[in-house]
């Protein structure tokens, strides 16, 4: 068991490298390239619209060859895209389409990691194997945030800082080959019985409910992972130091990540932990609007472990919501179908705000409010919603 948990946390170590090492480099890269704040904000649109829109097309392709199989081509396609971003010569292209490239892989890999935590660990467990994966996926992310210009200064340029990712990608992938051989010898579970829908479950309260919650979420995250370092760039900061308040941010997620899910095994209403992680997000993004200068370290904690603790608690959600592990697949599918596809577009209309305002005030202001239907959501998540799979009428 320990040999696939120390192959799932170096894969979910993949799942932000790719969005997190760009915006310390923004401003370089949009000098070199002239491109506008919209079009730097799609970079980041492009990888999370490719978590929706194919998520279920993920649980589709693992319903043929497998979770781990598919997982296995998940990161060999991160790796394909982080190479072609990295080595474009500084390409608009290469740019944009290796990003594609390696969101596509995310997304087919980062779909399927809550049922095989599913899979793996007990119930009472689901909280401590969330929070594994989520130390690595935001410890990759913190690490790529401190480490991009540093790196940049080191190799040349921000392409081969881009292209020093790959590296970590092919570390992830040559991990799970075990893991693949092990369920084509049947050593590990891996397919679903044959009388398991794999229908979306989109007649499921319970799945919009956690669809809605991971919607507001997902929009500040990424808005907030596109735009915070730039915000500070304009405030005067060196690339260097806005870098570190990046890894500020993911590292602060790092912890929250971990601790939330972990007490959740604990604590029977999730609903607790859930508004709290939200007041704290919420404070963060209300100080970096509001005083951005007189404690820009202390708002970057409160939106790392707000946004951190929200996203983890939704993942064990995914879990805890369904019936078993392929009813996790489903519920996954559909929830990152909506709320991905949605928040997507949050880097770029936070860009054309801030194009159209000429600074980062209202980007900040419009994020704060979209953490109030986060809450009212959350509020909503009772212990006793029906699970995914506990009935047909959550299966058609």
């Amino acid at each position: 068991m320990w040999a696939v948990v120390a192959a799932l946390v170096l894969v979910a170590a993949n799942l932000r490298t790719l969005m997190a090492s760009l915006p310390p480099l923004a401003e370089a890269v949009r000098a070199d390239l002239g491109l506008s704040s919209a079009w730097m904000g799609v970079l980041t649109t492009v990888p999370v619209l490719c978590m929706g829109l194919l998520a279920p097309v993920a649980n589709q392709v693992a319903r043929r060859v497998g979770s781990a199989r598919s997982i296995a081509s998940g990161i060999a396609i991160v790796l394909s895209g982080l190479v072609l971003r990295g080595a474009g010569g500084e390409a608009v292209w290469a740019l944009y389409a290796g990003t594609f490239l390696a969101g596509t892989g995310i997304a087919l890999a980062g779909t399927l990691l809550p049922g095989i935590v599913k899979a793996v660990f007990p119930p009472r467990r689901a909280g401590l194997g969330t929070g594994l994966t989520m130390f690595s996926m935001m410890g990759g992310a913190a690490v790529a945030s401190a480490a991009a210009v540093p790196l940049a200064t080191a190799l040349g340029g921000w392409s081969r800082s881009l292209l020093a990712w790959a590296a970590v990608a092919l570390v992830g992938m040559l991990a799970w080959v075990p893991v693949t051989r092990a369920v084509h010898h049947h050593t590990l579970p891996d397919e679903a019985p044959e009388d398991v829908s794999h229908a979306l479950p989109w007649a499921s309260a319970t799945a919009w409910l956690l669809a809605g919650y991971l919607t507001c979420q997902s929009w500040q995250f990424y808005s907030a992972l596109a735009w915070l370092a730039p915000t500070y760039e304009t405030h005067g900061w060196s690339a260097r130091d806005a870098g570190l308040l990046m890894a500020v941010f993911t590292g602060s997620q790092l912890v929250s990540g971990l601790v939330a899910p972990t007490l959740l095994d604990r604590v029977p209403d999730a609903r607790v932990l859930l508004v709290a992680a939200g007041v704290l997000g919420g404070l963060g993004q209300v100080g970096v609007w509001l005083a951005p200068d007189s404690a820009p370290w202390l708002w970057a904690v409160l939106l790392g472990a707000g946004q951190g603790a929200a996203f983890a608690l939704g993942l064990v959600l995914l879990v805890r919501y369904a019936a078993t592990p392929r009813d996790s697949a489903r519920l996954t599918a559909m929830a990152f179908l909506v709320s991905y596809s949605v928040a997507a577009f949050g880097p770029a209309a936070m860009g054309a705000v801030e194009d159209t305002t000429g600074g980062f005030a209202w980007v900040w202001a419009l994020l704060a409010l979209v953490a109030v239907p986060q809450l009212a959501l959350a509020v909503r998540l009772r212990p006793d919603l029906q699970r995914v799979g506990a009935a047909s009428v959550v299966t058609s």
